[in-house]
């Protein structure tokens, strides 16, 4: 598979707690140099970052992260930070589920929260990150579904920040799962063949941190990407 096809499909990634403005616009610019299909960082950088990327002439998209990494905000806080992260330049929303209302068994809770995410949103791209690592599969089929009538865009996958992130068997079973929506594959993903892979089981989009640093390494000779 061509490098440039993987990084069309990256969200390249910094989510650290301790990631600085130096850390996003390097981001940004290796998003940019690669042609990454978005950045995905900390609602606060996002009107910083939007604003970079349209100062450099650049086309990068700014995607950021709201309820996360836990997903037990109520709804209308999530609301709020996805209309507030739409205002200030952010392209694409992904938001984290409320886990323990999968755990109760509440999916129309589940449903209607996406949708209301959804609108606020405002037509701008929206993924939902199941955490599918604390989640049966049972659990996981039925959220396969939920989303897919949600409105949503993608299903997500991990956040990163819990006990795992994705899997090769998690992304098939989504895969085979839903209905008109597309899979996003994050968490964990640290070589251009696990790329390939996730790939090659049907995720459209790949949130990691380490396939641009890959790219990077072995393109040390000066030579243009």
């Amino acid at each position: 598979m061509d490098i440039k096809e993987i990084l069309a499909k990256v969200d390249h990634t910094v989510l650290g707690q301790t990631a600085t403005w130096a850390d996003i616009k390097g981001l940004c610019d290796d998003g940019m140099k690669y042609e990454t299909a978005s950045v995905c960082i900390a609602p606060s950088y996002v009107k910083q970052a939007a604003e970079y990327i349209r100062s450099v002439g650049g086309k990068l998209k700014v995607c950021t992260v709201i309820g996360f990494p836990n997903g037990y905000n109520t709804t209308a806080v999530k609301c709020f930070e996805a209309k507030t992260a739409v205002e200030e330049g952010a392209d694409e929303i992904d938001m984290v589920i409320n886990i323990g209302w999968v755990k109760d068994g509440l999916y129309d809770k589940v449903l209607d929260e996406i949708k209301q995410i959804k609108a606020a949103c405002n037509g701008r791209l929206l993924k939902v990150i199941i955490e599918t690592c604390l989640l049966t599969d049972e659990e996981k089929i039925k959220l396969c579904k939920v989303v897919s009538e949600s409105g949503a865009d993608y299903i997500k996958t991990s956040t990163g920040f819990s006990k795992a992130g994705a899997t090769f068997e998690d992304v098939k079973l989504m895969v085979d799962n839903v209905d008109g929506i597309l899979v996003k594959a994050a968490g964990g993903i640290s070589s251009i063949a696990d790329a390939e892979k996730f790939i090659e089981l049907g995720a459209s989009r790949l949130g990691t941190s380490r396939i641009v640093k890959i790219v990077k390494a072995e393109n040390t000779d000066g030579q243009t990407y």
